[in-house]
């Protein structure tokens, strides 16, 4: 029997992250509301490009094809367009066999406020806006960057990457070293904390849910040695030593492990993301959010005091 929604591992996008909806937005931008109505319309049949998140939505639906007794995830897409100008995103969605049937449509309002109740784990827009009122009211949300768009197919493998501070843990750390901008006073607070977890960032609940993934997958290992897993997660950090002890005691605490954890002590983050390849990387910091070639997925996860709006 599948799990009922509020078991499963819900991640909403909006239509704006799924799809390349550049074009159509322009005419929005342009000419308003009517005339984007009539465009959608006119162009109901004519499937939309694949957007910056397309890559990691359509690898992580296809962990029901490998569970499908449990089909342990849902994605829902949440729009700002009207179900008639929706069609046209739909049509798209079934276009590219994406196993996405709950839908909510706004109508132009923000959906924000609807994302608890549909248990979502995540919500990746491309509209900053309703990101950050999402993360204003305590939901979980990333902001999708442009980049260029590239899907191998043959690649089945999903590979997610978090930073730490700021997306899997609180911003505590994050405001001791923002004080002063001193690297000895963070470490030193660190240190003296080492034994005590942080408290949960906004990212602490997806993370926490995809390690059920994990388990499901040892457990699949462990009747099939040939089993291949196709979740990779990883964890790539600022942080060096000695600070690197408190991010092991709080997933220690919360019961749950990365696949693979980098602590690199300043260094640039592309470099690993280069190798890493992560379909999807969150970061609560856009200094960190680039790389060389400019085709990994990057998600600005506005939260806490790296992200204060200046007035």
């Amino acid at each position: 029997m599948a799990y009922p929604i509020e078991h499963k591992l819900v991640i909403g996008v909006a239509s704006s992250a799924l799809f390349d909806l550049s074009e159509s937005h322009q005419i929005y931008l342009d000419s308003g509301p009517e005339e984007y109505r009539k465009y959608q319309e006119a162009h109901i049949d004519k499937i939309l490009p694949r957007g910056v998140a397309f890559p990691f939505i359509r690898r992580f639906l296809n962990i029901n094809k490998h569970y499908a007794r449990q089909s342990p995830v849902e994605v829902v897409l949440f729009s700002r367009n009207s179900p008639e100008t929706g069609l046209r995103v739909m049509h798209s969605i079934a276009h590219y066999g994406l196993d996405i049937s709950r839908a909510a449509f706004m109508t132009g309002k923000p959906p924000y406020p609807y994302l608890p109740a549909f248990n979502a784990s995540l919500f990746l827009s491309a509209n900053e806006d309703d990101v950050r009122s999402a993360l204003a009211s305590n939901s979980p949300a990333g902001l999708v960057l442009p980049s260029r768009t590239e899907d191998d197919e043959s690649d089945e493998e999903l590979r997610i990457a978090f930073d730490f501070d700021g997306v899997i843990a609180d911003d505590e750390a994050e405001a001791v070293f923002k004080r002063n901008n001193d690297l000895n006073e963070f470490h030193a607070h660190e240190t003296l904390h080492m034994g005590i977890p942080h408290q949960p960032g906004p990212l602490a609940g997806l993370f926490q849910k995809l390690a059920t993934m994990q388990r499901l997958e040892e457990k699949a290992q462990r009747r099939d040695p040939d089993y291949k897993k196709i979740l990779r997660i990883a964890i790539i950090t600022a942080r060096n030593a000695p600070s690197h002890e408190r991010v092991v005691t709080t997933l220690k605490s919360w019961g749950v492990a990365a696949d693979e954890t980098f602590f690199l002590g300043g260094m640039d983050k592309s470099r690993v993301l280069e190798v890493f390849r992560p379909h999807i990387f969150f970061d609560d910091q856009l200094s960190h959010l680039k790389s060389a070639s400019g085709n990994i997925p990057m998600v600005h996860v506005p939260f806490g005091v790296a992200n204060v709006l200046r007035p």
